[in-house]
């Protein structure tokens, strides 16, 4: 019960956090007709199913994409038991569709295999594993879309801002998931970064060095951001909505955990997770590029302020310089609205209003209906 006293009180405490979600529900009232999977029978809806066990992140967003494009723990042995139904779903899929997906799994394998033995060892080393595991997901999906006719066909010969994409999110999994992934012996951090703050990998986890640790992960950090420039050009590419906040969401999602894992010594202790109503407001808000930006913007400066407190941190002068360049070039092509000045009081003053009209008008009516009656 205290756990969700103290959730309601920081969900309140973030009044532009309970707008969003306020607003959110009211435009998802009845999401459950709307989704694929609701649409789907059988085998398809069965696929769903596989796809909410085996991938929270990508559940949401996948289920709500455009129609034409349909899309060793105890829940992925679901999926390998029930394998077949996949793929009886795959080959009813139009043949263009089949062969990319058949090419880019085929590469993602072979890629995959080199590193069930390869460590991550430099920094190439983990822009390749990355482009072998999520990269090639980005290329894909680009050629998938292409195809689908609901983009521009230009965009499956983007495959760098397609690899970015995809590097982007996964490089956030492995800067999140530290902690687990040391402890349980995956190594996806490279040697090449770490070894600069600590003598070994484990000593990121084990509380010997908290202070290296934490600016070994400020340079994970600042490694991710290198890659926000080629995802404004590839969303802004974008035409079909649905996509669009397929594509949007997600990068919101990932801007907003590596700000909140920057800086922060808890990541080596745990899985930091962006807060519910944050996550509701960023997919409230991630609609189209002006917004997106707008996003970026934001977290940007909440890492600005983590970078200035962290004057220890040998690479302090780059992080600054790197948030500052990016947030200056991103705020001169974004759009804003009084809104957007408004503070965290001041959405707390719009929030209590909004409450107040609607309470006292209750309460008028729950008066009014007394009065009436014989």
């Amino acid at each position: 019960m205290s756990k969700d006293i103290s959730n309601f009180l920081n969900w309140v405490s973030h009044p532009e956090e309970l707008i969003s979600s306020i607003l959110y529900l009211t435009k998802h009232s009845t999401p459950v007709e709307k989704t694929n999977k609701m649409k789907g029978v059988g085998e398809m809806k069965r696929c769903y199913t596989f796809l909410e066990e085996t991938s929270r992140s990508f559940a949401a967003v996948i289920q709500e994409i455009h129609p034409e494009i349909p899309g060793p723990d105890e829940k992925d042995a679901h999926l390998l038991m029930e394998f077949h139904i996949v793929i009886s779903q795959f080959l009813k899929m139009n043949k263009a569709y089949q062969d990319i997906i058949a090419d880019i799994t085929k590469k993602m394998g072979a890629g995959m295999n080199i590193y069930l033995e390869k460590r991550v060892n430099s920094v190439a080393d983990y822009e390749e594993y990355c482009y072998y595991v999520a990269g090639l997901v980005g290329i894909g999906l680009s050629k998938l879309f292409s195809a689908s006719g609901l983009e521009d066909h230009a965009l499956e010969k983007m495959e760098n801002i397609s690899n970015s994409m995809g590097l982007f999110l996964q490089k956030t999994n492995i800067i999140r998931d530290v902690n687990e992934d040391v402890l349980d012996n995956r190594r996806f951090w490279p040697t090449e970064i770490w070894s600069k703050h600590v003598n070994y990998i484990n000593d990121l986890v084990l509380n010997k060095n908290v202070e290296n640790a934490t600016y070994c992960l400020n340079e994970m950090c600042l490694n991710a951001l290198h890659h926000i420039p080629d995802i404004i050009e590839y969303l802004s590419s974008l035409r079909d909505p649905t996509i669009f906040n397929f594509c949007a969401i997600p990068q919101a999602m990932a801007i907003a955990t590596i700000a909140r894992c920057f800086n922060n010594q808890l990541v080596l202790d745990e899985n930091v997770k962006i807060r519910k109503g944050e996550a509701i407001r960023l997919i409230y808000e991630a609609t189209n590029i002006n917004n997106v930006q707008k996003i970026i913007i934001r977290y940007l400066d909440e890492m600005h302020k983590k970078a200035l407190t962290a004057k220890n941190d040998p690479n302090q002068k780059q992080l600054i310089s790197k948030i500052t360049t990016l947030r200056t070039n991103i705020y001169a092509r974004t759009k804003f609205g009084p809104l957007d000045y408004l503070t965290k009081t001041g959405f707390l003053t719009i929030l209590l209003f909004v409450f107040y009209y609607f309470g006292s008008t209750f309460y008028m009516n729950l008066g009014k209906s007394k009065i009436s009656k014989p």
